[in-house]
């Protein structure tokens, strides 16, 4: 199955690029630590440890090393690092400046830092490079749980309406509706109806589609391939919109062929997808703020309400932990939870016993 390596493969090889470039704001040896580290570790990963590592360097240059250049940072100098330093750096992330920008990490920002540093150390200390690995002394930022929000039955139903026929949408949007409708509508469907994430989406090709037995291929987190089934609702929104592409004479002649065009009949971006997902929930439920991986957690939660089968949702989601699947259940528990709540009588009722 290669339906849609060739988005995934050109993904890779912008983050190698960029990594490439980022190296030279940082010690000799991170170099080292990423090709360390490649065999395990996606490109984007090593490229959020770069961005990761950049900040702490910069930290360390200034704070600690008292305006020692970074490049000129060594591992002699990585061995001196203390668990205190580690700890000022994680509340130097409170308010810190990189670069013009004044900048702040909440709780898993910091959380995510800390792994970048940790591994970096773990690496060297393992290799016998650095004596001592004091980043293991520092506990890990405190994770409060967020609310889970997603989009109620009769928000996902005027969701859809609102991307078919526009109301609600400011007039220099409305112009441009009547050429995207069809295919944000099929956007929207295959989000709601599959829950697939927004890569996953992006990454689709015309041919990653099967009607006969009503599926697609995906590239899942990993770069591994999965089988996902759709209903005739997703059907009918992803039919309408390649019969429209196949109309337009202006839908270029490539392969593979991407699946959801921008207006310049390009592939779709990220950040397109975001956009059109924030335009048209901000009229239907304009308090939430809602992005595609909520409607990820939408799909989520009205599965396990159909099935009651925590492990379906992993498969189906493409969890790899069970746990993470646990957030859609906590929903659910909380539905059941108050469906309950008036179920036992404190007054009035007869005692049978």
């Amino acid at each position: 199955m290669k339906h849609n390596q060739s988005y995934y493969q050109e993904r890779n090889l912008k983050n190698l690029d960029r990594i490439e470039t980022l190296l030279n704001d940082l010690p000799y040896f991170c170099e080292d630590f990423l090709r360390g580290v490649e065999t395990r570790t996606s490109t984007l990963t090593r490229l959020n440890y770069v961005y990761d590592l950049r900040i702490f360097f910069d930290f360390l240059s200034t704070r600690k090393f008292r305006g020692k250049p970074v490049h000129e940072i060594t591992l002699d100098d990585l061995g001196q690092v203390t668990d205190m330093d580690v700890e000022i750096f994680l509340s130097y992330l409170s308010n810190y400046r990189h670069g013009e920008k004044r900048l702040s990490c909440d709780e898993r920002a910091k959380a995510r830092k800390l792994s970048s540093v940790r591994s970096l150390f773990k690496y060297f200390f393992n290799k016998g490079l650095i004596d001592v690995n004091n980043t293991a002394k520092v506990p890990t930022p405190k994770l409060h749980e967020k609310e889970i929000v997603r989009l109620e039955k009769d928000e996902v139903s005027d969701l859809l309406d609102t991307a078919e026929c526009g109301s609600g949408l400011p007039p220099h949007a409305s112009g441009y509706h009547n050429k995207t409708k069809v295919r944000d509508s099929a956007i929207l469907t295959l989000f709601l109806g599959t829950g697939i994430r927004i890569s996953e989406l992006v990454g689709l090709n015309d041919d990653s589609i099967d009607f006969s037995t009503n599926s697609f291929v995906v590239t899942r987190k990993g770069g591994n391939q999965a089988i996902l089934y759709f209903s005739e609702e997703v059907a009918d929104a992803l039919a309408a919109y390649l019969a429209q592409k196949e109309n337009d004479p202006k839908v270029p002649d490539v392969s593979p062929a991407p699946l959801f065009l921008s207006m310049q009949y390009k592939r779709i971006t990220v950040r397109a997808v975001e956009n059109l997902v924030k335009k048209y929930a901000k009229i239907v439920s304009p308090l939430k703020k809602i992005t595609p991986h909520k409607l990820r957690s939408t799909y989520g939660t009205a599965l396990y309400r159909e099935t009651g089968d925590i492990y379906v949702v992993a498969d189906v989601l493409g969890h790899k932990d069970v746990n993470t699947t646990r957030k859609h259940y906590a929903a659910i528990t909380e539905e059941r939870r108050k469906s309950v709540a008036g179920r036992v009588k404190l007054h009035g009722g007869e005692d049978n016993e």
